[in-house]
């Protein structure tokens, strides 16, 4: 019986090592929803809609402006946790810290479905 769990658990180490943890982290790593990638690849008045899908995947959220005009809305949030300890004269004390970071990204559209303007706004707090 004792061999029996001993492989289990062993087995189930394995495969727990094999696999990240949180697999929405592994997705965000891989976006391209940058600054840099955004003031690269989008030229006002030259990229179209389908260049913009094609970079960035669906938008978020569609809307239409005062001027019927489509407008699309990018959106992605990072949180980060970090812990440790500070040695203080009576022993060790735990420390943990948080900071988060969003990034907006807004695209309009003239009538033929080309960017007219867009604008980025990356914040850390």
């Amino acid at each position: 019986m004792y061999k029996i769990l001993l492989s289990g658990l062993l087995i189930l180490s394995t495969v727990a090592c094999k696999y990240p943890r949180y697999a929405a982290d592994a997705s965000a790593e891989k976006s391209n929803l940058t600054v840099g990638i955004v003031k690269s690849k989008i030229i006002e008045r030259e990229t179209t809609q389908e260049e913009i899908i094609k970079l960035f995947g669906s938008p978020n959220l569609i809307s239409k402006n005062k001027a019927n005009r489509e407008v699309w809305s990018y959106n992605k949030m990072a949180v980060e946790n970090r812990s440790g300890s500070t040695t203080f004269f009576a022993g060790r004390r735990a420390s943990q810290s948080t900071s988060s970071t969003t990034f907006d990204l807004i695209i309009t559209f003239d009538k033929d479905d080309i960017v007219s303007n867009y604008s980025v706004v990356s914040t850390t707090y």
